[in-house]
């Protein structure tokens, strides 16, 4: 008997429509804008193949140079404007939901828990990388 991972969710609701909030989403020269959990982190880097089969790859870095280390995995099924799913480079998995609610878009995440930290540090951490997408997105024009 295989013990199923945790899964962890998080939610942001994006004041923006959803055509725009999957480009921000999924767009390189978008992600390097939001892709840290906090102002002492970036993403100098990102490259995505959106196709199933494909893959991404965001650099993260401390600002500092202390550390850094490449958050990459592989799509497995891709619905434009309201579903992403792919597999980490550890096995886990990860489920993008988009629904699209006047001009608002509703983003649900749930992603499979590693089993280093602590989970309420996951769910905070990439809690507050999805809050960074939602300010980042609601900045734009």
């Amino acid at each position: 008997m295989s013990v199923q991972p945790l899964s962890i969710t998080i939610k942001a609701t994006v004041n923006a429509q959803v055509g725009k909030t999957w480009d921000c989403y999924t767009g390189p020269g978008h992600i390097v804008h939001w892709n840290f959990a906090s102002p002492d982190w970036h993403c100098p880097k990102a490259t995505n193949d959106l196709t199933v089969g494909g893959k991404f790859t965001s650099r993260m870095e401390a600002r500092d140079g202390s550390m850094g280390f490449d958050f990459e995995g592989v799509y497995t099924d891709i619905r434009e404007h309201a579903l992403i799913q792919y597999v980490m480079a550890d096995g886990r998995k990860v489920k993008a939901v988009f629904k699209e609610d006047g001009h608002q878009t509703h983003v649900t995440v749930t992603f499979d828990a590693e089993n280093t930290n602590p989970a309420e540090m996951q769910q905070m951490g990439w809690q507050a990388i999805l809050d960074s997408f939602k300010k980042y997105t609601e900045s734009l024009p």
